[in-house]
């Protein structure tokens, strides 16, 4: 599932796009709202928050789209042929670009009133406008308010914090020296979990992919994730995976859970 940097660049990219333009095209491919125009509607804004993109249009309407696992939004100039058509959920355009979504997890269409109704249960958002010592603060309370639970799962709970993803939190509790299943109760410094997940998040927003070693050099931009039963870069060690969560651990499908037994020990 893509990462709060990749949705937050996706927003601005649509933003660029499509904001302040009329919409020529609007071409809802999922059954609820096949029937759905916005043709002649302004795009007033598009934002994230968290994993969700809210694309505004006048008329106090507010298009709602999740990339879930597989999703994707492409920009491309308004006269460019549409390829792999048979995925696209969603295409909005004007007389300069197109926005096509493949693969949406999600797509609505909702009053811009009641946005709340779909991101409110959302803990802080890493990456909104808002994010302040207040906010780091509050996800540090959300963190730590199931002191028993791992601390993988918490920090893939969007209710404590928004915007972290399987990859970051592999590599966020490598850096912090937390093994993934220590309760959430026991990390000595959740501060300073939640301000490197703001800083690793904040420096990736605006390129393509994430790199948490500072490489760019491919095949070295991440510590743990995706190199299950390589060397550990620090320590030497065998990477371990497994399923996060019990019953996980042979499920090809789950969100694979990467760590070094050696410098993340269990206690």
């Amino acid at each position: 599932m893509p990462e709060g940097d990749t949705v937050w660049h996706a927003a601005k990219r649509l933003r660029e796009a499509l904001a302040g333009r009329v919409l020529t095209r609007s071409d809802f491919r999922v059954p609820r709202y096949a029937t759905t125009d916005l043709t002649g509607r302004q795009v007033t804004e598009s934002l994230s928050r968290g994993k969700h993109l809210l694309t505004r249009v006048e008329g106090g309407l507010t298009v709602h789209t999740h990339l879930k696992m597989d999703g994707s939004w492409r920009v491309r100039p308004a006269a460019a042929r549409l390829s792999e058509g048979h995925k696209a959920r969603l295409i909005l355009a004007n007389d300069t670009w197109q926005a096509v979504g493949y693969q949406l997890g999600v797509v609505e269409v909702l009053p811009t009133a009641k946005e709340e109704d779909v991101v409110g249960h959302l803990g802080p958002d890493l990456l909104g406008p808002g994010w302040d010592a207040g906010q780091a603060e509050e996800a540090v309370r959300r963190l730590l308010a199931d002191p028993g639970r791992p601390a993988g799962e918490a920090l893939l709970d969007q209710r404590n914090l928004a915007g972290i993803g399987n990859v970051y939190k592999c590599e966020l509790l490598f850096l912090r020296g937390v093994h993934p299943w220590r309760p959430a109760g026991e990390i000595s410094d959740p501060a300073g979990m939640v301000r490197l997940a703001h800083r690793l998040l904040d420096a990736n927003k605006d390129r393509i992919g994430h790199i948490t070693t500072g490489s760019r050099v491919r095949g070295e931009e991440h510590w743990v994730y995706g190199r299950g039963g390589r060397r550990c870069r620090r320590c030497g060690r065998l990477i371990l995976r497994a399923g996060q969560a019990p019953g996980q651990e042979t499920d090809p499908e789950a969100r694979i859970t990467f760590w070094c037994p050696h410098c993340q020990p269990e206690s």
